[in-house]
């Protein structure tokens, strides 16, 4: 064998045995996140991977899985909290956050839906505005100032909570399909998509209250309805989201496949009282996240004045 040959195995070796070093560096450590996963690649790195992790996570899929069930929401009010206090950054906790709901809203439609309590063309229509609202909203996202932000959602929670506690939505009332209803609806999705794109928020604490009081819909159906109009606006902005590398994929599905398993739970919650204990529990969990957003706002208000 030539000297030149000899060469080229060794250089060829140690080039193998560099990419090889630069794999494993790049490798997040961790119970479930010690290898790469093969079709979407390495989780994003800070989670909390330990046996306490992973049981917080737990807890986190039974919350969010009643929530749905119960409210036909989402349940990225709580699932991203959770992951930013167990070490993913805001943006990761976001995109991790939107995986988990595609399981999870799943469940909630098909436990309403056999009850006969989605109503789906006005799911569609709703759907059409959201996509179009959400890209306004990312517009607006860019350009508004965070402080602004942040006490756009004060007010809009107040708004909500306000409008939760006064109105009583009827059990046994359907959206009365027209041509105005139709694109009623197509412009409310468009509200709710600035909003979703503007707050990061899905959409149902404002979709279940307005199709009731707008549109004369149960409170079952409007909860059903929501959940199917932010069905497929989840998957799609999930997989741009893992073309991208954002999503903790482990982390979402162990929370979304344990909500998905207790969804129907809140479902059958919701249909077991009456519409008016329903709407103040929901109430009850807007007025939570309406305190917690306050705090922040008037924290962030201080820090800016501060600085100022």
């Amino acid at each position: 064998m030539k000297k030149s040959d000899i060469s080229n195995i060794s250089n060829a070796e140690s080039v193998e045995r560099a990419e090889e070093s630069v794999r494993s560096s790049v490798q997040p450590s961790g119970k479930f996140g010690g290898k790469a996963d093969r079709l979407f690649g390495a989780d994003p790195a800070g989670l909390d991977e330990s046996a306490r992790g992973v049981a917080v996570l737990v807890i986190v899929g039974v919350a969010v899985g009643l929530l749905s069930g119960m409210f036909g929401i989402g349940g990225g009010t709580v699932i991203v909290p959770a992951l930013v206090w167990l070490g993913l950054t805001q943006r990761n906790a976001a995109a991790t956050s939107m995986l988990a709901i595609v399981p999870t809203s799943i469940s909630g439609v098909i436990s309403y839906a056999t009850c006969g309590n989605v109503d789906w063309l006005a799911a569609l229509l709703l759907f059409c505005g959201m996509f179009v609202g959400g890209q306004i909203g990312s517009w607006l996202l860019s350009r508004l100032p965070e402080l602004v932000l942040r006490w756009i959602f004060v007010v809009f929670l107040v708004f909500v909570v306000v409008n939760q506690i006064s109105f009583v939505p009827s059990r046994d009332q359907h959206i009365a399909m027209s041509a105005l209803t139709g694109v009623c609806l197509a412009l409310l999705g468009v509200v709710i998509g600035i909003l979703a794109g503007l707050l990061g928020i899905g959409g149902g604490a404002l979709a279940v209250p307005a199709l009731s009081m707008l549109f004369g819909a149960s409170d079952l159906i409007a909860r059903g309805t929501s959940l199917l109009a932010m069905f497929p606006n989840s998957i799609t902005t999930s997989v741009a989201n893992l073309k991208r590398k954002l999503v903790h994929v482990k982390a979402a599905l162990i929370i979304g496949l344990v909500a998905a398993v207790t969804a129907p739970f809140g479902t059958w919650i919701a249909g077991a009282v009456s519409p008016r204990v329903g709407s103040i529990m929901f109430a009850i969990y807007l007025c939570v996240l309406l305190i917690r957003s306050l705090f922040v706002a008037v924290k962030a208000t201080r820090s800016a004045r501060a600085s100022a």
